[in-house]
């Protein structure tokens, strides 16, 4: 007899910018971000049975995202999730665990005349800080953070040598490389009882995420890399050090291949290893790696 095994639904993609206003200092600060939200608990007839009465409706969760968004702070991103996932397990009894995810898209405040002006931004159209919450009745919240789209390069100090080598292998051992990356790296929090506890953490959000980027750019910049493995490890380990409430770190890292270029043919123009100056940027295929650090 078949029966329903795993299910959830819910709205995404739900744009949300919000705009916070300093009446004394007419500074003002602005927030974007995109939210899904799928619920889990005692739906399955609505799947079996076309019972409609268990379901709240997709408009429904898009529109309390709002509300939720109008009457509580939206920053740190991990409070905002916990809130709103809180929201629908407490009204419907039905609903038994909230999954909750937050992108915060990247607005730089602008400069004028060497000056940060108070209205007006940039978008950094490419890193996004994210959050997933899983908030259940019965187990408490579960909070990820994550840095995503983090775009970086280094033009040496990359090696990469010393791997297996058979009759399937083209590629050349190399001991300087350009490298290149797109950083997705996420770490996962301790449990927290109930939003409460989320909130007297909301310190933390913020000291741990601008943690964790540092220690991404600071160990891709100055550490002589034999492999993407070995520098992803330095970072996880030394994430779990400066933020003592994680309990893992995780990184997915593709490689951004640039690769040399033979002009020889053109009046015999070096272009190659400790020439090379001109490279070709790849879009795939590409080498992915990833890596999770867990404490002992």
């Amino acid at each position: 007899m078949p029966y329903v095994s795993a299910a959830r639904y819910g709205k995404d993609n739900v744009r949300v910018l919000k705009v916070t206003r300093d009446a004394a200092t007419g500074v003002q600060h602005v927030t974007e971000m995109t939210v899904c939200c799928l619920l889990e608990g005692d739906i399955d007839t609505s799947y079996t049975e076309a019972n409609n009465s268990v379901v709240v409706a997709t408009d429904s969760i898009k529109n309390t995202t709002f509300i939720i968004a109008k009457q509580h702070p939206v920053t740190p991103p991990e409070l905002f999730a916990s809130i709103l996932g809180s929201h629908f397990v407490e009204k419907y009894s039905h609903i038994h665990v909230a999954h909750v995810t937050v992108v915060t898209h990247r607005w730089v405040r602008m400069d004028v005349d060497g000056k940060p002006h108070p209205h007006s931004f940039i978008k950094d159209a490419g890193e996004t800080r994210n959050v997933e919450a899983r908030v259940g009745r019965k187990d408490g919240i579960a909070l990820t953070s994550a840095i995503v789209g983090l775009t970086v390069l280094k033009s040496t100090g990359s090696a990469f040598h010393g791997f297996v080598r058979d009759e399937f292998t083209t590629l050349a051992e190399t001991w300087d490389r350009i490298l290149s990356t797109d950083v997705d790296a996420s770490w996962k929090w301790k449990m927290f009882a109930d939003a409460k506890a989320v909130e007297e953490s909301v310190p933390k959000f913020d000291k741990a995420w601008e943690t964790a980027r540092n220690i991404t750019l600071k160990l891709f910049a100055e550490d002589d890399s034999a492999s993407v493995q070995n520098t992803m490890y330095k970072m996880c380990e030394q994430i779990l050090d400066a933020v003592p409430d994680t309990d893992s770190v995780a990184y997915s890292l593709p490689n951004k291949h640039n690769f040399e270029l033979d002009l020889s043919w053109h009046n015999g123009l070096m272009n190659t290893g400790k020439d090379a100056e001109v490279y070709v940027p790849q879009t795939s295929p590409n080498g992915l790696i990833k890596c999770e650090v867990s404490r002992s």
